[in-house]
């Protein structure tokens, strides 16, 4: 009984580290580079989940001649954060954004009935002279 009792004394002891440890790991994780770097990586971060991914339709190409793009965009997300999204990642500046919920649709495999998820489409229209290339490596 004595040995069982040493070996979770000695777990005991190194599972909880110490005030100086605790202080040297957050030191390492922040680097001293006025935090503006961390900062741009976070936006860029949230501004790529706000935009899910550029719709290509017939109906999205033939809007891109009047320049209007379309986006499928985070079902959480309003206009504003939209615009500045699309400010970030394709620096143009747009005139307006429209938002549509788009309804599932509905799905049937076998005998069980189903409905695919809700989501939303946004409308960007952009300048005169902006424009977004979605085909630029191909």
């Amino acid at each position: 009984m004595g040995l069982f009792s040493r070996a979770k004394d000695s777990q005991k002891q190194t599972s909880k580290p110490t005030k100086e440890a605790v202080v040297k790991v957050e030191k390492k994780e922040n680097p001293k580079d006025n935090g503006q770097l961390n900062e741009k990586k976070k936006i860029n971060v949230i501004a790529h989940k706000i935009l899910v991914k550029p719709l290509i339709t017939e109906k999205g190409n033939l809007l891109a001649s009047s320049n209007q793009y379309l986006f499928e965009v985070a079902k959480n997300t309003n206009k504003n954060e939209i615009k500045k999204a699309i400010q970030l990642v394709y620096n143009v500046h747009p005139i307006s954004v429209n938002i549509i919920n788009m309804l599932g649709k509905k799905v049937r495999r076998g005998r069980s009935f189903g409905q695919m998820k809700n989501w939303k489409k946004a409308v960007v229209t952009l300048k005169a002279g902006d424009k977004i290339d979605f085909f630029e490596g191909i």
